[in-house]
């Protein structure tokens, strides 16, 4: 019971903190706002939002492997399997903004210019889809386990 509970607290715990630095992404990626000290936090955020959202995978995926259920009953779930694919479309989605901010960064340093707002719109967009489709995932995983939809 408590290998359990503490991997439930562990997997809400690396939620949280996810969506804590999306939103922080979110807040962040302004034109308006942007200037050195932005982008360096942005870089810093985005490290940190990435180590969020592995560790959320990996604490995930001890549940489905450890968890009170068992690896077989999870695994034959497809809303398991519902939740891992829109957790790797979001960071398939994410990954241009890491490269984005990567590159401001760059040209910041070398030429001390900041990006075009049309260019941080779209990376504030693309943060915002990111934000509002993580909300369906932890409507799957109270799905899953209040055995709605499964197997």
């Amino acid at each position: 019971m408590w290998t359990e509970t503490l991997l439930a607290y562990l997997h809400i715990a690396c939620i949280l903190a996810w969506v804590v630095f999306t939103t922080s992404q979110a807040a962040l990626a302004r034109p308006l706002w942007l200037n050195a000290a932005v982008l360096a936090r942005l870089k810093r955020v985005d490290g940190i939002l990435w180590a969020c959202w592995a560790a959320l995978l990996l604490s995930g995926l001890a549940r489905a492997t450890w968890g009170l259920k068992g690896a077989g009953w999870y695994w034959s779930q497809p809303l398991l399997h519902t939740k891992l694919t829109l957790l790797l479309l979001i960071g398939l989605a994410s990954w241009p903004n890491t490269r984005a901010y990567g590159r401001w960064w760059a040209t910041w340093q070398s030429t001390g210019q900041l990006p075009e707002q049309v260019e941080v719109d779209r990376v504030r967009r693309r943060v915002m889809v990111v934000a509002h489709v993580m909300l369906v995932i932890p409507l799957l995983g109270v799905m899953l386990a209040r055995g709605l939809w499964t197997r």
